[in-house]
């Protein structure tokens, strides 16, 4: 039921209430009835305007009850998601502080290596793709041994020769060594 409609009848109801000690003279016989029709159908206008706006008083509070709903809905994800990157957060430096010494100082050390290296235009710029892709593997050599792997760990791992090309993954090891270890890289 829309405003509108219970405007209209409100209206009606009031209108019929006052309208006929104006409109009709008591000359006309059935004038009593008349007037005892208007107000009988102008209490109606008014009891149904009446109901017409508990309804649309209903459905207002329904509507803000759902919207009040969906609010907290948002509030409580938005809650939620901060707890969990707060406890994520919390979590990760609870890690860093239980790792030792020697771990955080090999993880710097290797990151360090990792990002100086990175940052060498002239080294990558004057090399050829082969010697780019080399430089590549080295870094990685580098950083794992910063964080004491072994060679076969190397080889099996980084350079990727498992099995029967073993020993060419250590001939491969020995030429990054000896190539980049001299160059200072």
């Amino acid at each position: 039921m829309s405003l509108l409609r219970v405007s209209v009848l409100s209206f009606s109801g009031l209108t019929l209430w006052l309208l006929p000690p104006f409109v009709f003279s008591r000359k006309v016989p059935l004038h009593n009835f008349v007037q005892g029709i208007a107000i009988v159908a102008s209490f109606a206008c008014c009891f149904e305007a009446r109901k017409g706006a508990l309804k649309l008083a209903k459905e207002a509070e329904f509507e803000a009850l759902k919207q009040a709903a969906i609010d907290s809905d948002v509030v409580h994800e938005i809650s939620t998601s901060v707890y969990v990157s707060e406890d994520t957060r919390k979590k990760e430096a609870e890690a860093i502080l239980a790792a030792s010494d020697e771990e955080v100082e090999a993880a710097r050390e290797a990151l360090e290596a990792v990002y100086s290296n990175d940052l060498q235009p002239e080294a990558s710029a004057t090399t050829s793709k082969q010697d780019a892709s080399d430089l590549q593997l080295w870094w990685k050599v580098e950083a794992a041994q910063t964080q004491g792997k072994t060679a076969t760990w190397i080889i099996e791992n980084i350079l990727g020769k498992k099995g029967r090309k073993f020993s060419e993954g250590k001939k491969q090891l020995e030429e990054l060594i000896k190539k980049f270890s001299e160059e200072g890289g």
